[in-house]
């Protein structure tokens, strides 16, 4: 009975990350959901600020800190294993969902693209960041990332697989195309205000701050593996006729050989 309600545990925080996810999309465009970054009454303009700075900060916190290595070894004495991916996804959709509720807008205009076609542009490049940012989970074992793999395994009593350091498609060129889709997604947008471009901002810092720490973790996980790899390929912009020559083969064959549903 734990095994299955672990399990169902597990399911249940990969549906508030759904969840989390797709209004994320809303939020930040401004449509469709009653609350986005722009909507709502506009306070006074420190308030608002500092209110939306303390929520992005709270995010960073959680969102990176329950990361590290060491924190999870300390984490695992308290939440199972098999469940402390589902807990982290958990608490990072719990804290959007705060974020999105209680986000103060500052409605001032910073640009506005008129032109049709700069609209367009803009949109699809916004449309493609957030369809990135899905791909790339899936090159990476989009299963595991979430804690769906982790509580599969649990429920039927094997051990907890992990993937190992691969460099799949996009991978081989840049080593952190998800992160340049949350660029796309935070920054292509026709009307920009003061509040989204708080938003941008922050979230764009926290993003650079946050992959030197990964890198470090990787360095320390896989040694001279990671650092050549990191020495070939550049983190964002592609190298024209350029890719690591990190062999992965075994590392996708491994990857591909547990999917969810086995």
């Amino acid at each position: 009975m734990g095994r299955i309600l672990a399990f169902i545990y597990g399911v249940v925080s990969y549906g508030m990350f759904l969840g989390a996810f797709g209004y994320a999309i809303a939020f930040v465009g401004d449509f469709w959901v009653p609350k986005t970054i722009n909507s709502g009454e506009p306070g006074a303009f420190l308030p608002a600020l500092l209110i939306n700075a303390g929520l992005l900060s709270l995010f960073a916190v959680q969102h990176s800190g329950m990361a590290r290595p060491g924190f999870k070894k300390w984490w695992t004495k308290i939440v199972p294993e098999p469940i402390e991916r589902s807990t982290y996804v958990l608490l990072a959709s719990g804290v959007l969902f705060l974020l999105y509720w209680q986000w103060q807008p500052l409605p001032a205009p910073i640009w506005s693209v008129e032109n049709e076609i700069g609209r367009w542009i803009l949109w699809g490049l916004f449309g493609l960041g957030w369809g990135l940012v899905v791909y790339t989970t899936f090159l990476i074992s989009h299963a595991h990332l979430f804690g769906l793999t982790q509580v599969r395994d649990f429920m039927k009593d094997r051990d907890l697989w992990e993937p190992k350091f691969q460099t799949p498609n996009l991978y081989s060129h840049m080593r952190h195309p998800m992160m340049l889709g949350f660029f796309f997604a935070f920054w292509a947008i026709p009307e920009m205000t003061v509040g989204h471009l708080v938003f941008s901002i922050a979230t764009t810092g926290y993003i650079l701050v946050a992959l030197q720490l990964e890198e470090r973790d990787l360095i320390q996980a896989f040694g001279d593996r990671y650092r050549k790899y990191r020495k070939e390929v550049p983190m964002f912009i592609p190298r024209a006729g350029q890719k690591s020559t990190v062999d992965s083969k075994e590392q996708n064959t491994e990857l591909l050989s547990q999917p969810f549903d086995e």
